[in-house]
């Protein structure tokens, strides 16, 4: 069991998987983080107020969940397929994220910019970030609001 945050323009007391029109790292769904400063973050980013919601969250070993303790290869592929629109099938997908910085040498590496090796070297002195989507209904059963702050 653990705390886990949402930061957007709104509580978020009923999450839904939000399936909008641009890829993101993990694919579609509903995205949260362990690190509430990181939520904050996203919550600032935001038009009108700036909310974190606040979530207990109990893993279910039933559903089919990747996790990346950290950036690897298969982490950067992954993201970069997710990010190129192909699907996948896990209900839970946790890990790094690539921020807008990060992206950049995703995008880079994708576009055969620059290599394997290169992005290694462009990201290994970044700040840690972590980012955990819920992708399926069965998914967003395994968190119970808790409340939320406005910013």
């Amino acid at each position: 069991m653990s705390t886990i945050y949402h930061g957007s323009n709104v509580e978020v007391a009923k999450p839904k998987v939000i399936q909008n029109g641009f890829y993101k790292d993990f694919g579609y769904g509903f995205y949260c983080t362990n690190l509430e400063k990181q939520a904050k973050r996203w919550a600032l980013t935001r038009k009108g107020n700036s909310v974190v919601s606040r979530y207990t969250y109990v893993e279910n070993t039933e559903l089919k969940i990747m996790k990346f303790p950290k950036m690897t290869d298969e982490w950067l592929d992954f993201v970069a397929e997710c990010r190129s629109g192909k699907n996948h099938d896990y209900d839970i997908v946790e890990g790094p994220m690539a921020d807008d910085q990060i992206w950049n040498f995703v995008e880079g590496f994708i576009e055969g910019r620059i290599t394997r090796q290169a992005f290694w070297e462009l990201v290994k002195f970044n700040y840690p970030t972590h980012q955990i989507v819920f992708c399926t209904e069965n998914a967003l059963k395994t968190l119970r609001f808790e409340g939320s702050e406005t910013l």
